[in-house]
């Protein structure tokens, strides 16, 4: 027949200092756990041996690594995982800068080597600041189109 040691698993919890799952009894001497109905009865019990706190589990973060390793190789990013918009995952400031500055680069250099006069790199230097060119090659393409530009050999 199994013994009723709620009371004893309450106060030995409060006196191991966790919680009443984690306190263990020791089925082999449940008999004299049964009879300690005191906190001193109790301390005694927990000094004997004849009640233990089980240590805490840990969580383990072995699928973690291993979601962490498929990640940096490239899996797991697809539509499905993501949340948020995509300016969420780059902002659409940091966008524009990477697009902005080779633009304005590849402007100051034709300038500065003479390839193009100083009211041609204005008037590209507006249009980009109105987003008209997606990179450096279009605004070479742009230049080259409207015979800015000669093509080298």
């Amino acid at each position: 027949m199994k013994m009723d040691l709620k009371n004893q698993r309450r106060m030995a919890a409060e006196l191991l200092g966790c919680g009443e799952n984690r306190v263990w009894i020791d089925p082999n001497r449940s008999e004299d756990v049964a009879d300690a109905i005191t906190r001193a009865d109790i301390r005694t019990a927990i000094a004997s041996g004849s009640i233990k706190a089980v240590p805490k589990t840990g969580i383990s973060k072995g699928r973690t690594r291993h979601n962490q390793a498929q990640r940096r190789k490239g899996r797991q990013r697809g539509p499905g995982s993501r949340k948020g918009r995509a300016g969420a995952r780059t902002p659409r400031k940091s966008a524009w800068i990477q697009t902005i500055r080779p633009i304005r680069a590849t402007l100051r250099e034709l300038r500065d080597e003479g390839k193009i006069p100083r009211n041609v790199y204005r008037e590209f230097y507006m249009k980009a600041k109105g987003g008209m060119f997606k990179s450096r090659a279009h605004v070479l393409s742009h230049l080259k189109a409207e015979g800015h530009l000669q093509e080298e050999q």
